[in-house]
């Protein structure tokens, strides 16, 4: 099922048409696949070059790592991100390598790269759906994670499924439209609330 985005101006193809879909199908993500969408976070930008990102990655191909990953989920989320290929949480380290001092712009940092990895997953035919609903302390034991890194968020990845095979209350949501707001409620200028208004660069 195709959502593209019904966007003002157009954009590169992978961003209108990327959205977060809950129906995955049976077929696996390739190992190169794979590779190629951590490859594309690894090159994000980030503040001082500092790379806060860490991601824990598991596949259905490892049942057992599969199954350890599922039970970081919030309930709700394990009933349907089951179905995809891979679940990975991405992590933030909340300190500066360089000098000890808190990384404020690690959550950022941490974000602009899942966002490459989402883009370069949609140009591969993936699909991917970002879940705040993670069980941070549980990721924290069953992953080993250090205490200065903070798990922030989760992925389901997979191939397209059929959206007919989730529960009504789900089905509804999938094949709702894709809504955002409009530049006028996001794009300011002169300052805060003020469309911004292109009058020549």
């Amino acid at each position: 099922m195709q959502k593209q985005a019904q966007t003002s101006v157009p954009i590169h193809w992978p961003i209108a048409n990327r959205w977060s879909p809950r129906a995955f199908g049976t077929a696996p993500v390739s190992a190169v696949d794979l590779t190629k969408i951590l490859e594309a976070a690894r090159w994000a930008p980030s503040c001082l070059n500092e790379q806060p990102w860490a991601f824990l990655v598991a596949t259905r191909g490892q049942p057992e790592e599969f199954q350890k990953a599922l039970s970081c989920l919030v309930e709700f989320n394990q009933g349907w991100a089951k179905n995809a290929s891979v679940i990975l949480f991405g992590l933030a380290h909340k300190v500066f390598n360089s000098s000890g001092k808190p990384n404020t712009y690690a959550l950022h940092d941490l974000g602009l790269a899942t966002a490459s990895l989402m883009i370069e997953g949609e140009s591969l035919g993936l699909r991917t759906h970002a879940m705040a609903g993670i069980l941070p302390d549980r990721i924290r034991e069953v992953f080993g994670v250090p205490e200065d890194f903070e798990p922030v968020t989760a992925l389901a990845i997979g191939r397209p499924g059929d959206p007919e095979t989730l529960p009504e209350p789900l089905l509804v949501r999938e094949k709702a439209p894709r809504e955002r707001k409009s530049l006028d409620q996001i794009a300011f200028g002169g300052q805060f609330g003020k469309p911004f208004a292109d009058k020549g660069l």
